[in-house]
């Protein structure tokens, strides 16, 4: 089992910046990626970011050049700074981890975080 904590959401302008940041715990050895995604009211959740273990980092085409995700294994953290932030940003984000257990993978997440990009 992996527990995940997320924090840093919030209200900021068009233009502005926000830095989202997940804590795990629990099965953290099992984990081998780990990423965000978010959900717009009326819409399905979709990937926002991930990063495996090795470091491979993946975007959404919609967050590239924007977004930066990071992981800090040793505080076994994951964070996502988001810049240029635009009112279609605004969601719920969920922090995500991925595990896998001999052959069997299971996926985690967070509560969810409230991002609103509004003037």
């Amino acid at each position: 089992q992996v527990q995940l904590v997320e924090s840093g959401g919030g209200l900021v302008q068009p233009g502005g910046s926000l830095r989202l940041s997940c804590a795990a715990s629990g099965s953290i050895s099992s984990i081998y990626s780990m990423g965000w995604y978010r959900q717009a009211p009326g819409k399905q959740r979709e990937l926002v970011a991930t990063i495996t273990n090795g470091g491979n980092r993946n975007y959404a085409d919609s967050v590239k050049g924007r977004f930066t995700i990071s992981r800090d294994k040793a505080k076994n953290m994951v964070t996502l700074q988001m810049n240029s932030l635009k009112p279609e940003d605004t969601a719920v984000y969920y922090c995500n981890a991925r595990t896998m257990v001999a052959v069997t993978t299971s996926v985690y997440w967070g509560q969810g975080t409230q991002v609103t990009v509004s003037s």
